[in-house]
């Protein structure tokens, strides 16, 4: 779970320094904001490619050097010299740094039995909900105190007491299922995984349209401060916070799908309220925080689900959720990107409202057939 804050810090760092990163580095917002969109598109790219490549790597090593290599870039990131040098970090961090999600998901599946494993998945998934509650408001409050660097190096010293702690804590010897061709097709094949993943592509491309440039827009629509933007971001992670908890709580009562119904419906909540609500600061922030409620939540419904639907090859359906979570973060803020160029501001909330409805739909049309339940229960 601490693995999944230094990997969720990682990811989001660039949305909460992207007036920094502007200034400091000498590019505009919109370039900046291509730190997020060319990473997703690394992301995207590189989580079954290394899914597949380290499949035979006992799971202790694979994780904490993969934290390793995340600290390691941090650290550099705070001393780059120029935005090309950045962008080259940022790159190789995500490269590597896309396995560890999926793998601590896989890994949990080894660990606990297997009525634990929907509750566990969603506690690991915390993480992300605390790198979003504590890590961006403070990337925020760093960054616009002390710059970006003074950001990326606490990241980095999170990260390696991150490393020391897996390793001294995680069992040695866990192997995964080895992934190859078949593992791949086979997942392709199977028509509950391919509409889930569908979800979590739509899901992420909504809510990217905004969250990339959450901070710039709260600026031009409201007036905000960095101090307000700070306030929006922790309201946004103390509320996923609170929704994974949630969800960690009823998942092995409600199911995966209930739960993935609410708190979809929540996600869409609060994305459509931001479209309305556009210049209000007040309204803007509820909005978020209803938002907040969803964005974790579904995440961590979508691993469960993929990890039920095909317990065998978990890492690999977890792997490649991973990667269409990073596709919808690089659709979504190339989208964002061009409509905040274009002072299309207005305009942003609208284009995320649509992408969730169609993700609703498809998580509502998704429920599992009671025959289909009373066998997996037999």
């Amino acid at each position: 779970m601490l693995g999944n804050i230094v990997t969720g810090c990682s990811v989001m760092a660039p949305a909460g320094m992207l007036a920094e990163l502007s200034g400091g580095l000498g590019v505009t917002i919109h370039a900046a904001g291509l730190l997020i969109t060319f990473g997703a598109i690394v992301l995207c790219v590189g989580s079954p490619v290394t899914a597949w490549l380290t499949s035979r790597i006992e799971r202790r090593a694979l994780l904490t050097v993969t934290l390793l290599v995340l600290a390691l870039t941090n650290a550099a990131s705070a001393v780059a010299p120029d935005y090309a040098s950045l962008l080259i970090i940022r790159l190789v961090m995500l490269a590597i740094g896309v396995l560890y999600t999926p793998q601590a998901a896989g890994t949990a599946a080894l660990i606990v039995p297997v009525q634990k494993r929907g509750s566990t998945i969603a506690y690991i998934f915390l993480g992300w909900s605390l790198a979003a509650a504590v890590g961006l408001p403070l990337i925020t409050f760093i960054a616009s105190r002390y710059g970006f660097r003074a950001a990326y190096g606490a990241i980095a010293l999170t990260g390696f007491v991150s490393v020391a702690l897996l390793w001294w804590r995680l069992p040695g010897g866990l192997q995964g299922v080895p992934v190859d061709l078949r593992t791949w097709l086979d997942l392709g094949r199977n028509r509950m995984i391919v509409l889930l993943l569908a979800i979590t592509t739509l899901q992420m491309s909504g809510q990217f349209v905004v969250f990339t440039f959450m901070g710039p827009l709260l600026a031009k629509l409201t007036g905000a401060s960095s101090d307000a933007i700070g306030i929006v971001f922790a309201l946004y992670g103390i509320c996923g916070f609170v929704g994974i908890m949630i969800a960690t709580r009823i998942v092995d009562t409600w199911g995966a799908w209930r739960t993935s119904v609410l708190f979809t419906g929540l996600l869409l909540a609060g994305v459509a309220g931001w479209a309305v609500s556009a210049g209000v600061y007040g309204l803007m922030a509820v909005s978020v925080a209803l938002w907040g409620l969803g964005f974790a939540s579904t995440n961590s419904m979508q691993q469960v689900r993929l990890v039920a639907a095909a317990p065998p090859f978990a890492s690999a359906s977890v792997s490649l959720n991973t990667s269409v979570l990073y596709v919808g973060q690089a659709v979504g803020s190339a989208i964002g990107g061009l409509l905040f160029a274009r002072e299309w501001l207005h305009s942003a909330g609208y284009v995320a409202a649509a992408f969730v409805a169609v993700a609703l739909t498809i998580v509502i049309i998704t429920r599992p057939r009671r025959t289909a339940r009373a066998v997996a229960a037999e």
